[in-house]
């Protein structure tokens, strides 16, 4: 478990580093054997060390030492329930990143989810990525809005606040919170110029079976 730590540190500074997150806004977490481990809240990233990472188990609930008092240096993230909610509802996920990236936060704030609009919108398992309903952030009712979602896909945005991406592990969870962030930026810059032209739900099939094996496979 402590192995993950220096990761989930390592993966939140480069977070920042590329752009789609500034300062203590946004948090990641990694799937551990007993829970999870995540981010601490208010605290920016480049001023933490690995041990300030906190550790959860699957409950939600900070691990406890052999004296069963809580052996943790900090608090977690405001945010730890939807991170505790997509680990129980979602088995393939190993890694979640949060952030108030610049363009999706700018569609969410507008209640705008992603369509079609380009075929690597079908990254994200389905022929959009939605939009979760706005509930205040920390709060139960957020984690609600975007575990519905997420139904079927591995990202959203988040009304008024951001996005929430998960993958296999905390480099694929990254490399997709940054490729949406793309994504959002194109369909921006695309919504300036008019209606989009949307590719239409079979070509998404197509391009969602193909998705299916792309890549090298291990």
């Amino acid at each position: 478990m402590e192995s993950l730590k220096p990761q989930v540190l390592a993966t939140a500074i480069a977070m920042n580093d590329s752009g789609i997150n500034r300062g203590s806004a946004g948090n990641v977490s990694a799937r551990s054997a007993s829970g999870f481990i995540i981010t601490p809240t208010g605290m920016a990233y480049a001023d933490c060390d690995a041990t300030d990472m906190v550790s959860l188990d699957a409950d939600g609930v900070p691990s406890v030492g052999a004296d069963n008092t809580a052996s943790q240096r900090r608090q977690p993230s405001s945010e730890w329930r939807f991170h505790r909610d997509i680990y129980a509802l979602h088995p393939d996920a190993g890694a979640i990143v949060h952030t108030h990236a610049p363009f999706a936060t700018a569609l969410a704030c507008q209640g705008m989810s992603i369509p079609a609009f380009h075929y690597m919108v079908a990254r994200f398992g389905g022929n959009d990525v939605r939009c979760a309903a706005y509930a205040t952030f920390g709060s139960q009712a957020l984690s609600d809005a975007i575990l519905a979602a997420l139904r079927d896909r591995c990202a959203c945005l988040m009304a008024n606040h951001g996005m929430v991406v998960y993958g296999k592990d905390l480099k694929q969870a990254l490399a997709l919170a940054i490729e949406l962030e793309c994504l959002a930026e194109q369909y921006w810059r695309v919504i300036q110029l008019g209606s989009p032209t949307l590719l239409g739900d079979n070509e998404m099939e197509r391009v969602l079976l193909k998705f299916s094996d792309y890549g090298q496979q291990t």
